[in-house]
């Protein structure tokens, strides 16, 4: 009864992770170095990124009737989950930045805001940049006209104060 108990609470951890994040990112970390591994925990703990390996049999009963189901067809061998819960593209972005330096990890699929994506589809959402990026560009294009808006502005009004 014990053993039951204990899954229990795995697969509800897992649910609660999984109902809490923006993104959920599953790699195959086969064959990372200890030196390897400790890296991308590092990093991705510094980016308040959960990083861990459940049994895929685990995942199966969490995700069962809810948006990350479609995850299902991806759980053969081992499986890391890394949960992204403020910025949705911070996981895959850090694992993919590691995966670039080493080949032993590989994307397997994910789920961005309740859309499944495979691994390609993953390796896509890790290149686009944070929100904060995006933000920034944004009000970049906002501020060059209208401070070129501002500038004309105040020539025709020094023009204006000149003829007067």
């Amino acid at each position: 009864m014990a053993k039951i108990e204990q899954k229990q609470a795995i697969v509800n951890e897992i649910k609660e992770k999984m109902e809490n994040a923006a993104s959920v990112v599953m790699v195959d970390a086969r064959g990372l170095t200890v030196e390897q591994d400790t890296v991308l925990r590092k990093q991705l703990r510094e980016a308040g990124v959960d990083y861990k390996v459940y049994k895929n049999t685990m995942v199966h009963f969490a995700i069962q009737g809810t948006q990350f189901e479609g995850l299902d067809q991806y759980l053969s061998g081992p499986s890391a989950f890394a949960f992204s819960y403020e910025d949705a593209t911070t996981a895959a972005s850090i694992l993919n930045k590691i995966a670039k330096d080493v080949k032993a990890l590989e994307f397997k699929a994910g789920v961005v805001e309740g859309v499944v994506y495979n691994a390609e589809g993953m390796k896509l959402v890790a290149d686009i940049p944070s929100r904060e990026v995006l933000l920034s560009k944004l009000l970049g294009s906002f501020k060059s006209p209208m401070s070129s808006f501002a500038r004309v502005i105040d020539q025709i009004a020094k023009k204006d104060a000149a003829a007067e």
